[in-house]
C-alpha cells in the first residue's frame, strides 16, 4: 500500500493556486475614490523599480521585480523572482 503522505502530495502537486502580486497601495480619502473615474490616476506608495512581493492566500512566499515577458503570445508583465520561501513557511 502506498504511502498516505507521499500519495497526498502527488495529488497535490497537479493544483492550481491563485497567486497575488503586491505592487504597492495608496490611502486616499472617501471622497477621492468616489472623484475616480476613467482615466483617472491613482499614485501608489512605490516606484516603477522597486521590489513586489508575491503572495498565495495571505502568505507572503516570495520577492521579485516587474519586468516585461516576451514568452510568446502571452507577453505582458511578469515577476523575476529574487527570494523564495515555500507556500507552508512564508518568507521571512
Amino acid at each position: 500500500m502506498p504511502d498516505p503522505a507521499s500519495l497526498s502530495e502527488d495529488v497535490l502537486t497537479g493544483v492550481s493556486v491563485d497567486v497575488r502580486v503586491c505592487v504597492g497601495g495608496a490611502r486616499p480619502t472617501v471622497k477621492q475614490l468616489m472623484e475616480l473615474g476613467p482615466d483617472a490616476v491613482l499614485p501608489l506608495d512605490s516606484q516603477i523599480d522597486d521590489p513586489v512581493e508575491v503572495y498565495v492566500g495571505e502568505k507572503l512566499i516570495a520577492k521579485g521585480f516587474l519586468e516585461t515577458s516576451e514568452d510568446g503570445e502571452d507577453s505582458g508583465l511578469a515577476v523575476r523572482l529574487t527570494e523564495i520561501g515555500s507556500p507552508a513557511a512564508g518568507l521571512a
